[in-house]
């Protein structure tokens, strides 16, 4: 059995895919087989982390962005507190996200400030692997196997 403990996965190789949907697919299909799936580990490799830069960072938007999470904060804040109430729990949601975007646009300021214009953009980072490798354990790759061919050969087939 895999180990539930995150290292490297044992056992052998049973299919390479260039892409996650088509690794999740053949797992998928693994699954919808009866396949016992917790013998199998995804594993990416060659990976590689891609930031996109999504604007430039001013003090405005570092106002803005905490403000904005800290109204979220404390609306669920005033909810929370407001379940505790018979009476005024309007004045609790107005007051907890008022005092919550208050707060976090200090600390969203203050944040920006803290960088000293070493990063004044904003992004959105993803880690991308180049190739997803089943593997399973030795005893059932056989059957692993067998069973993925099936489903590229499914694949395989012109559709009319």
């Amino acid at each position: 059995m895999v180990s539930p403990v995150p290292g490297l996965p044992t056992g052998m190789v049973v299919g390479t895919y260039d892409d996650y949907p088509t690794v999740q697919r053949a797992v998928d299909y693994l699954s919808d087989q009866k396949f016992p799936v917790e013998q199998l580990a995804i594993v990416g490799t060659d990976l590689r982390q891609v930031e996109r830069v999504t604007g430039r960072l001013t003090w405005g938007k570092a106002a803005l962005g905490g403000l904005a999470s800290g109204a979220w904060l404390g609306l669920f804040v005033g909810l929370l507190l407001g379940l505790f109430t018979n009476e005024g729990w309007a004045q609790i949601i107005l007051f907890s996200v008022a005092w919550g975007a208050v707060f976090m646009a200090i600390f969203g300021v203050a944040g920006y400030a803290f960088t000293g214009g070493r990063r004044d953009f904003t992004s959105k980072s993803v880690t991308i692997a180049a190739r997803y490798e089943i593997y399973c354990q030795h005893q059932h790759a056989a059957q692993a196997r067998d069973l993925l061919a099936k489903l590229s050969l499914q694949s395989d087939r012109p559709t009319s």
